[in-house]
């Protein structure tokens, strides 16, 4: 027998039966609650007017994430708390200091926006004390304003922390509340049992152990694994597409655990990306600008690695950096768990070596090697939150200026994420100099066949591919001299 959906709404406990498993966050928060302060404005988590904020259990605290309600399925909710910005207000109408600052600093304008922006504040005001202003950048990256300019919104988010709380504004039980009071709150809508929910022909279940997820995946070897959603997603609110059968993985203890080892880094498929690009930026300091441009805190906060991975799509940008460190993904089923390297995970265009009833449980990073030398970039149409024409990662390790090994990983200029094999052959051994430089440039200029399309002409990728090689010679060389360009490799290339 289906089970309602449960879930705390400003403090309320809601639960939700009779609606497709399809239906999005912001959809039932406009159309069954009449909560419109929540806005649709791309439906595809890319302008942040529909930004809410999560809390949910994160061992003995409560964790609060700003996230995007067009891209949240309703289910995923379940067991959590959702707040909105009709949230903020106290029950006597006295304005959050989120709130009050934007008055005070003059941060709105038309203010479709203005809801979205407040949430993401509020995130920030409930995760961090005195953000930088990179900080206050960074949680604002996932909201988008068309007139207002981002300026006042800025100063509202420093202001925001010098406003006093109304009096007994934390009396009340929507985000006033304490994190103890939110805890004890949430306790009220857990299931005894892993969520089964079903309307129409329609299924989504959420196992809560790997074990019971090796038996869905067994039974149902059709069905579609999801863990955030940031893509899949959008085969529902932009493609119109039917998921009939869905398997959940956010629920899974086992897979929302990272694990550091002596094999190395062990990051599970329902830890967020959030989390995972912390972990990694531990031991991966050179890959924290790109993490950071990948995604906005909302996706981030929704978006796992692991979903990132197994989603193949020749454009992802985890896929290059992962490949070039030597990642692995773990598979499991009932028949056991095997270990497949990232590399060879993607035998064709949207296709991976997932067998039937197989779903990948993590993907495990070794430890770092000694003496090595990374360097990752993204070239997009836009600086932030944009989808990569080129992504290329250098990993080099180099032993008094030789480099003894060298792993390449490239996206957006093949079918598939891909490793640039011949010109890390070109690269093994040599010395780290000019002359080696030049001739793996033209190596990887040439190593191969992209596309056109509307992010960049092949010709481009090319080009762009062979001047990443140089900026990353020029940049861990410690060479003063402007990187070299060299457009003339794409030509040689066409002829």
């Amino acid at each position: 027998m289906s089970e309602p959906v449960r879930f705390l709404l400003n403090g309320e406990r809601v639960d939700v039966a009779g609606l497709s498993p399809q239906t999005t966050l912001l959809e039932f928060l406009r159309d069954e609650r009449r909560l419109t302060g929540t806005k649709e404005g791309c439906a595809e988590g890319d302008c942040g007017a529909c930004t809410v904020v999560i809390a949910e259990r994160a061992g003995e605290r409560v964790a609060w994430k700003p996230v995007n309600a067009c891209i949240r399925l309703l289910p995923s909710l379940d067991g959590k708390a959702v707040f909105t910005v009709e949230s903020l207000k106290s029950p006597r109408g006295e304005l959050h200091p989120v709130q009050q600052a934007l008055v005070d600093c003059h941060a709105s304008q038309c203010g479709f926006c203005t809801p979205g922006f407040a949430m993401s504040l509020f995130g920030l005001y409930k995760t961090a004390v005195a953000p930088s202003r990179v900080e206050i950048d960074d949680a604002l990256s996932g909201n988008l304003c068309r007139c207002t300019g981002y300026r006042p919104i800025v100063d509202a988010a420093q202001r925001m922390y010098a406003l006093p709380s109304p009096a007994g504004w934390r009396a009340t039980g929507t985000t006033s509340a304490g994190d103890d009071t939110v805890a004890a709150q949430l306790a009220t809508v857990e299931h005894a049992e892993p969520l089964d929910y079903a309307h129409a022909g329609q299924r989504w279940s959420a196992p809560r152990t790997a074990a019971q997820l090796e038996d869905l995946c067994a039974t149902r070897p059709a069905a579609r694994i999801v863990a955030g959603m940031t893509d899949v997603a959008l085969w529902v609110t932009k493609q119109h597409r039917m998921l009939d059968d869905v398997i959940y993985v956010g629920d899974v203890a086992e897979l929302a655990v990272i694990r550091e080892t002596d094999d190395g880094l062990d990051i599970g498929a329902a830890v967020s990306l959030t989390d995972a690009v912390t972990a990694l930026n531990n031991t991966y300091p050179e890959l924290a600008e790109v993490w950071q441009r990948f995604a906005s805190v909302p996706i981030r906060n929704s978006a796992t690695l692991c979903g990132n991975i197994a989603n193949g799509s020749p454009i992802g940008d985890s896929m290059p950096a992962l490949i070039a460190l030597r990642a692995a993904v773990v598979l499991r089923s009932r028949e056991g768990e095997r270990s497949v390297a990232l590399d060879a995970f993607y035998p064709a265009f949207r296709k991976t070596a997932l067998r039937p009833g197989e779903f990948v449980a993590s993907v495990r990073i070794p430890p770092r090697e000694p003496n090595l030398v990374l360097a990752a970039y993204k070239i997009s149409k836009r600086y932030d939150q944009d989808i990569s024409a080129v992504f290329a990662c250098f990993a080099l390790a180099i032993d008094g200026g030789s480099i003894r090994a060298a792993r390449i990983g490239c996206g957006g200029v093949a079918a598939t994420p891909a490793r640039a094999v011949a010109t890390e052959r070109a690269l093994q051994g040599a010395a780290w100099n000019a002359e080696t430089a030049e001739r793996a440039a033209s190596a990887l200029a040439g190593e191969f066949t992209p596309i056109d399309d509307m992010r960049a002409s092949a010709g481009y990728r090319r080009t762009v591919l062979g001047n990443l090689l140089w900026r990353c010679f020029h940049e861990t060389a410690g060479s003063s001299r402007a990187p070299l360009r060299v457009e003339a490799l794409a030509a040689s290339v066409e002829r």
